[in-house]
């Protein structure tokens, strides 16, 4: 038995020793960015990591060079290379000369991020013959912020090849991917509220809980320190009478007929003659 459990043993340490390193190897369908592996920018692996939905997806667009009216059909995938391209992500096809150029690659990824857009850059294109001192292509997609659409409108804005180097293509996309991402904190202000508006339910409810079932009150007395908040009302009430009447706080005194002060007092019983019988 010992023979055959040796050569197990080593099969599964073998497999499981594959698996690991499949693990950590990178993705060849995935954007290499650009730079010593392990060692790339942690903003561009956050950027990448944005762009994981729209992974695998391609983009078409047709556009006429005006000068020399020919008509091209460009083809861009997103962190994936095109059938038939070896890691080919972005693709010029003349539809004149049947030929096809690779603008971009995916194993040559640079990614530049922004509050509301993403630029993917596909270096290591193929070569031009006779411009931009024979560099090679490099294509730029530049992802602008549409929180309606994961992925839409590519459109091919112009390429630059009157330099002598660092030439380029130009695309734009739309996607909500380049959207920041939203977060909904609660003020300070609001917070307070509801934790006022919570503590008056519980005492409300506790207290008319307690009057009734406890102390068995009822009808208004059932409403928690009733005869507290009943005082209070009133003595807010004379508050604001006593700041805000318009009347004033003394009555004038009972109007009296001109020339009333020249009688003089009168005799008590002079005035009650007139009540005695004749």
């Amino acid at each position: 038995m010992r023979p055959r459990t040796l050569p197990l043993a080593l099969g599964l340490s073998l497999l499981l020793f594959l698996g690991l390193a499949g693990a950590s190897s990178p993705d060849p369908s995935d954007c290499d960015l650009i730079g010593e592996e392990g060692a790339e920018s942690e903003a561009e692996r956050g950027l990448r990591r944005r762009l994981e939905p729209l992974r695998g997806q391609s983009f078409n667009v047709t556009s006429t060079n005006t000068t020399t009216k020919e008509s091209y059909i460009y083809t861009f995938r997103i962190c994936a290379p095109i059938n038939g391209q070896s890691n080919a992500g972005l693709v010029q096809y003349n539809d004149s000369t049947k030929r096809a150029k690779v603008i971009g690659r995916i194993n040559a990824t640079q990614l530049i991020g922004g509050s509301d857009w993403i630029i993917l850059i596909y270096g290591d294109g193929d070569r031009y013959l006779n411009f931009c001192n024979k560099e090679k292509r490099k294509g730029m997609v530049m992802i602008s912020c549409n929180p309606n659409v994961l992925g839409a409108a590519f459109t091919a804005v112009l390429e630059e090849r009157g330099k002598f180097s660092d030439c380029f293509y130009l695309f734009e996309l739309d996607s909500s991917v380049a959207c920041p991402t939203v977060t909904h904190h609660l003020s300070t202000g609001s917070i307070l509220i509801i934790l006022f508006l919570v503590l008056l339910t519980i005492y409300v409810l506790g207290g008319f809980l307690y009057q009734r079932l406890v102390m068995k009150a009822k009808g208004m007395e059932q409403f928690p320190n009733y005869y507290f908040w009943q005082e209070i009302g009133n003595l807010t009430a004379d508050g604001c009478d006593f700041i805000c009447r318009s009347k004033p706080r003394t009555v004038a005194a009972a109007y009296r007929g001109v020339g009333d002060e020249q009688l003089g007092d009168e005799d008590e019983e002079e005035r009650d003659e007139h009540l005695l019988p004749m």
